[in-house]
């Protein structure tokens, strides 16, 4: 479609002018960063298929009204729905984000890029099985688009994240996830950079949610679902773009009405690396724990620490959290916790459960377990204290430390080792020994909504890079249908 109305491409922000020229560029990704996203695909698809284990998730997937389905529409993993890739994005991005076990991205913004998989496998499915489409007809898409468009998408939103912080003027990261599966999925639908750039002005004109939701005294289950808003919305704008729909040339630096004046307090939006691969080849997967990230350390170290207190608990006087300011900021929390969101976003009570029960799992922030009166005793006399030396290393692009380190003192004055993690289990230091453990993690989540022979026949799969990538997309979905009773959705109130 011709774009009559929009601006002259060299007038616009040079921002829209990078990200546009990146995304409709061919993938130039390293080898290690191609691989990378392989892992992600399989974890985003695990942690998706266990949230159906959760009613909270499934009444709010399904058709936008109930029985509005779509013959040859996008599928949605472990369901048997088949919706357009607007709605399919929204089902997609909800579920992987749900319980909070997909793998994470820590800047000056903190994120999930793998929410962008919403937006990616929702628009290539429906694509793939719609040959006749007006966008990019008769074009078979392979896995190694999925793969390929990852890459991008992750490198959008964390080079964006990188230096430009939502979360200090109030904003939530998933503006970010809008941007970047915003520009993917225009590409994806065969838009030329003029058209992605259209399109990403949109998505900066639409603003950003409040953080409101994600704290206290507000804290609640839209964190599970805005990022699936988030892709859901880049979709629509994509298409409305592809249709014709004008942009605009400034929506980041428009005197007085633009991005950075109403929402970053007149910071410019600034990209200062290059856009390649860093960002997948450096992502961090929770392996271990569905906790949000920068508890990973202080939950592993628990787990440590766990044989050696588990019989004392009644003794302990103080336990000492050592951490990074970023760890303070969102989730140092004291007080009641109102519901599943707010725990698992609160670093006391990650670190309570993991000491008492040497583990830590989705079921441990649901309301019976959060009934443990020995939860709360512990959480009093946790004293959390910010480590400069840890909140530097955070932010140090050769290092991108997580770390906690905790130490128990007992009444009768003896106290523990302290015990510092500084890079958790899915770190890129730790990649190696994070392989089987992922696997692990898929099988036992995939297996919840499949047959084991259809987990195993998935597993081997990704062990096979060149048979994953020249796999057609549409086939790879049905490999993804339920079996068994399907999950209810829109649940009476």
């Amino acid at each position: 479609m011709e774009h009559s109305h929009s601006p002259s491409y060299g007038m616009i922000d040079p921002i829209l002018q990078l990200i546009a020229e990146y995304s409709v560029s061919r993938c130039t990704a390293s080898t290690e960063a191609i691989d990378t996203a392989r892992w992600c695909l399989l974890d985003s698809i695990g942690c998706g298929l266990l949230a159906l284990d959760y009613p909270a998730c499934t009444k709010l997937l399904g058709p936008v009204v109930p029985g509005a389905t779509l013959a040859n529409g996008a599928r949605v993993p472990g369901t048997e729905l088949q919706l357009d890739p607007v709605q399919a994005a929204f089902q997609i991005g909800c579920m992987i984000r749900w319980l909070d076990y997909n793998d994470t991205w820590l800047a000056a913004e903190w994120g999930h890029p793998s929410d962008n998989f919403g937006a990616i496998l929702a628009v290539a499915d429906y694509l793939d099985r719609n040959p006749s489409n007006p966008w990019q007809p008769n074009r078979a898409l392979v896995m190694a688009d999925v793969l390929s468009a990852a890459v991008k998408a992750y490198e959008i939103q964390g080079i964006l994240a990188l230096e430009n912080s939502l979360n200090r003027v109030g904003l939530d990261h998933v503006l970010f996830v809008r941007v970047a599966s915003t520009a993917i999925a225009t590409a994806m639908l065969g838009g030329k950079k003029e058209q992605v750039a259209d399109a990403l002005s949109q998505s900066f004109l639409d603003g950003g949610a409040l953080r409101a939701y994600r704290h206290a005294p507000n804290t609640g289950s839209r964190k599970s679902w805005a990022a699936g808003d988030a892709t859901q919305r880049a979709v629509q704008l994509a298409l409305w773009t592809m249709a014709g729909e004008m942009g605009y040339a400034t929506p980041l630096s428009a005197t007085r009405w633009g991005f950075e004046t109403v929402m970053m307090e007149g910071n410019g939006v600034v990209i200062r690396r290059p856009l390649e691969s860093y960002v997948m080849e450096n992502i961090l997967f929770k392996v271990s724990y569905p906790a949000e990230f920068h508890a990973q350390t202080a939950a592993e170290a628990a787990v440590t620490l766990h044989p050696g207190v588990i019989q004392r608990l009644n003794e302990i006087d103080e336990i000492r959290i050592h951490t990074h300011e970023s760890a303070i900021r969102i989730i140092d929390k004291r007080g009641p916790l109102q519901n599943p969101a707010d725990r698992d976003h609160c670093l006391q009570y990650i670190t309570a459960v993991a000491l008492i029960h040497g583990d830590l799992t989705s079921e441990h922030y649901q309301d019976d377990a959060a009934m443990d009166p020995r939860i709360d005793l512990l959480r009093s006399k946790m004293t959390v204290i910010e480590d400069k030396q840890y909140s530097a290393d955070y932010l140090n692009p050769e290092l991108r430390s997580i770390s906690n380190r905790i130490q128990i003192f007992f009444n009768d004055g003896s106290a523990t080792t302290p015990l510092a993690v500084e890079f958790p289990l899915g770190h890129r230091r730790r990649r190696q020994e994070s392989y089987v453990p992922l696997e692990a993690k898929f099988r036992a989540n995939a297996s919840t909504r499949l047959d084991s022979a259809r987990v195993e026949s998935l597993i081997e799969l990704f062990r096979d890079p060149y048979s994953l990538s020249k796999m057609r997309v549409s086939e790879f979905m049905n490999l993804l249908v339920a079996v068994g009773p399907p999950p209810t959705y829109f649940l009476p109130m």
